[in-house]
């Protein structure tokens, strides 16, 4: 099957595997997996333009609601974390967006930019297992294993979760959104795949109350993103060519990616924060050092 933006030619059954299986192991983080389907499309299908970005925000778009429907049925949504996650990452997607196709056009600028800010995640996943350096344990998938007691004002965040309380503080939370938004929106990721292990190791959220949040806020603003994308592709303003998403490869990883995401935000609870993490710490770590010293 050819794909007409990317300009390349695989089997129609590839796209949809990859991602199902990426996302499975990576939605249980709050991640949907597009971080990782970008180095897939750059090195193995040779898909390096500027469109490469869009696609991928466009996978998001397909690929998530599923996963929302699970944390949201299972009562692991942490809405007021959504919404603050959103107002950082918007206007951050956006400023990403013109970063990406005025400044790192070329794919070997892309592919450094890329693998720092996967060595920088990794590390951060790492330092945070190493700190705690206890043995695998499943979660207490109790009757309280659900969110509960939230509440939101100027100052913190509040919330039980598994009889614990947290508190986090509404501002940074915004800030740090923006600033991961700015490098979501460069990479086409969203920002999930940088916020979500920023929660778990400077906050110390746990995993299971993050996910949901992460996900459902990778979603709204890789939907901006592509209307961006797309919206400078046919303006007059601008004169740059392969930036609006390959609708047919994006599609086909989405809708391998719903199905990978959905299975596994109803597997996370059985599954501890310890093994979700190193799995995600490992495989960011080995992109990582391929795309800054092998690209």
């Amino acid at each position: 099957m050819y794909f007409p933006v990317a300009d390349i030619e695989i089997s129609p059954f590839i796209p949809p595997l990859v991602a199902c299986v990426i996302s499975f192991f990576t939605s249980m983080a709050g991640v949907s997996g597009a971080f990782l389907l970008l180095p897939f499309q750059v090195s193995v299908l040779g898909f390096t333009s500027p469109a490469v970005s869009s696609t991928n925000h466009l996978f998001n778009i397909i690929a998530i609601p599923g996963g929302i429907y699970r944390f949201v049925k299972e009562g692991r949504m942490l809405w007021p974390l959504t919404w603050l996650v959103v107002i950082g990452t918007l206007p951050g997607v956006i400023g990403g967006v013109f970063i990406r196709i005025f400044y790192l056009p070329s794919p070997e600028t892309f592919k450094i930019f890329v693998g720092l800010v996967l060595l920088y995640i990794g590390s951060k996943l790492c330092l945070d297992l190493i700190k705690r350096g206890s043995a695998p344990r499943k979660p207490d998938t109790s009757t309280d294993f659900r969110i509960s007691n939230t509440s939101l004002n100027l100052h913190s965040l509040h919330y039980h979760f598994n009889g614990v309380h947290y508190q986090i503080h509404t501002f940074s939370i915004i800030g740090l959104s923006l600033i991961v938004g700015l490098i979501g929106g460069i990479y086409g990721i969203g920002g999930g795949a940088i916020i979500a292990p920023f929660f778990v190791t400077i906050y110390k959220l746990p995993i299971h109350t993050v996910a949901g949040a992460s996900l459902m806020g990778t979603f709204i603003t890789s939907f901006a993103g592509v209307l961006l994308f797309q919206f400078l592709s046919s303006t007059s303003f601008i004169h740059v060519e392969n930036i609006a998403p390959d609708y047919r490869l994006g599609i086909l990883f989405g809708l391998g990616g719903v199905v990978g995401i959905y299975l596994g935000a109803k597997a996370q609870r059985f599954f501890s924060p310890t093994i979700i993490k190193t799995i995600l710490a490992t495989i960011i770590l080995f992109t990582a050092i391929k795309y800054i010293f092998f690209s």
